[in-house]
């Protein structure tokens, strides 16, 4: 059993800390040790949140030592284990959730993911030496169906785990009559792609439509919810220890890998921003080299990232342009 992480280091200066202060935070996938979300969660908990919702499904035993670990260094969290993925299974916690916080949640950070063992999309396994054909074929058969299988939990885990979220919390915001801001986390890979993870940055690059779809949903209700999603660049979580000293794989980014507790302490700084800042709108954060904090120093600042289609009208097209009588 991995050990539970340190919060105190996870405690945000009080310029940022304001912006999660009173604040009741709901964060998907926050359970698991040195993850993303578990940052999130600590951030929150230790920088004056009302109430702090750790969520987690299958890594319980991690999650509800999350949660000891806050209430332990004088923050307020509870546990709430749910299969994002199962419609059922977010309803049911509903009344639970609300009943803990006093209210629904008034910022929720929709984390959680997955992301495949690795492949290289449209490509089968190389061949082996001394191989049958009907061995092969068998090999590949097996290589398509574990990659797709992958692929779909990574996707359904991302979209349809935050649509689920976005739609229950939302709804219960507008029939409290109480703002929500939703926090939609992707990835650089949702836009920049990386070889061996299709699934996750097909789901990643899906996601940034959510504020969107969202706001044309809400109508003249919109302005109560703020949604936007952030991208992160390499993170060093349980997913990515593996490449954490691997330069080929983070180097096109950013000088080293970025630390749970740097990448929350970002976050939260944008949340500090004005929501008229924030809506709609897609940030990436960029991590630049900083000598003068020490030899392994760096600086992390935010930039927008904008994905604006462009429609132009191809010439031949409009020229011969297919018409078509009524019925």
């Amino acid at each position: 059993m991995s050990t539970t992480p340190d919060p105190r280091p996870f405690t945000l200066p009080a310029d940022i800390a304001a912006a999660v202060a009173g604040r009741r935070v709901f964060i998907t996938g926050s359970g698991k040790h040195n993850g993303l979300g578990q940052a999130f969660a600590y951030a929150a908990g230790l920088s004056g949140a009302a109430a702090v919702a750790v969520h987690f499904h299958a890594s319980y035993e991690e999650g509800l030592q999350t949660v000891d670990a806050i209430n332990a260094a004088g923050g307020k969290a509870f546990p709430v284990q749910a299969d994002v993925t199962n419609a059922r299974d977010v309803w049911a916690m509903r009344s639970y959730v609300i009943e803990k916080m006093n209210g629904p949640p008034d910022l929720l950070i929709c984390n959680s993911g997955r992301s495949e063992d690795g492949y290289v999309f449209g490509k089968a396994p190389k061949a082996k030496d001394d191989e049958s054909p009907a061995g092969r074929r068998a090999r590949v058969r097996q290589a398509f169906v574990k990659n797709l299988e992958q692929s779909k939990d990574v996707i359904d885990t991302k979209l349809d785990g935050f649509m689920a979220m976005t739609h229950l919390f939302a709804s219960e915001a507008l029939h409290a009559g109480t703002e929500l801001t939703i926090v939609y986390i992707s990835s650089r890979q949702a836009h920049d792609p990386g070889a061996g993870v299709p699934g996750y940055c097909a789901a990643n690059w899906a996601v940034l439509a959510l504020p969107k779809i969202l706001r044309q949903n809400l109508g003249k209700d919109a302005a109560k919810i703020t949604a936007f999603s952030v991208g992160y660049p390499f993170v060093r979580t349980g997913m990515t220890e593996a490449f954490a000293e691997n330069a080929k794989i983070f180097g096109r980014w950013q000088p080293r890998m970025l630390e749970p507790e740097e990448a929350s302490a970002a976050l939260f700084q944008l949340l500090g921003r004005p929501k008229a800042e924030l809506a709609e709108r897609f940030f990436q954060l960029e991590v630049a080299p900083s000598p003068e904090t020490g030899p392994n120093g760096v600086s992390a600042s935010w930039a927008e990232v904008r994905l604006d289609p462009v429609v132009t009208p191809l010439g031949w097209s409009t020229d011969g342009a297919l018409k078509f009588p009524g019925r």
